[in-house]
């Protein structure tokens, strides 16, 4: 394994909505994954959208390891395997599953209703705890930055999945 191998850091799962709605998204992500899910609150006040500091706007669940593959091959099924080079960028690719009755094995759950997720998958290279740590740290060379092309590359040979 070298230096330049491509890995999975971690998928995150996320919904961003106010009020029932996000009631609703979090008891989805809680029965999509079986883990805790955060609340994200809003800091700053947008008065056009009705948000002001402190009023929770979102969920998500971060998902690393073999649960994180496991996930993804599941979400990218319910997008045909299919992404678009625009949805790529270095380091992550993000795409949005507009319901989640689309995933295989998920079934409707009234108390639900329909409702839809985004997926960002960041990728990382070894060397990358140079820039976490608190004592001696360094700088990320860009050849240890994960390109576009690598990501495209990654998906093909490991989930088989088309970019257009």
């Amino acid at each position: 394994m070298s230096m330049q191998d491509i890995n999975i850091e971690k998928v995150i799962l996320s919904i961003s909505s106010v009020g029932e709605e996000l009631e609703k998204g979090v008891k989805l992500l809680e029965r999509l994954t079986g883990r805790k899910v955060a609340i994200r609150k809003s800091r700053k006040r947008i008065p056009s959208l009705g948000v002001r500091p402190g009023l929770e706007v979102g969920c998500l669940v971060t998902l690393r390891g073999k649960e994180a593959k496991e996930m993804l091959k599941k979400l990218l099924l319910a997008v045909d395997n299919r992404l678009r080079k625009k949805q790529i960028s270095d380091n992550s690719f993000s795409f949005g599953v507009k319901e989640y009755i689309e995933i295989p094995g998920m079934e409707y759950q009234r108390d639900i209703g329909i409702l839809g997720f985004d997926v960002t998958v960041a990728f990382t290279k070894k060397g990358k705890r140079i820039v976490r740590k608190k004592i001696k740290r360094g700088k990320l060379p860009k050849k240890q930055q994960v390109s576009k092309e690598e990501i495209i590359n990654f998906l093909e040979k490991n989930f088989r999945i088309e970019v257009r």
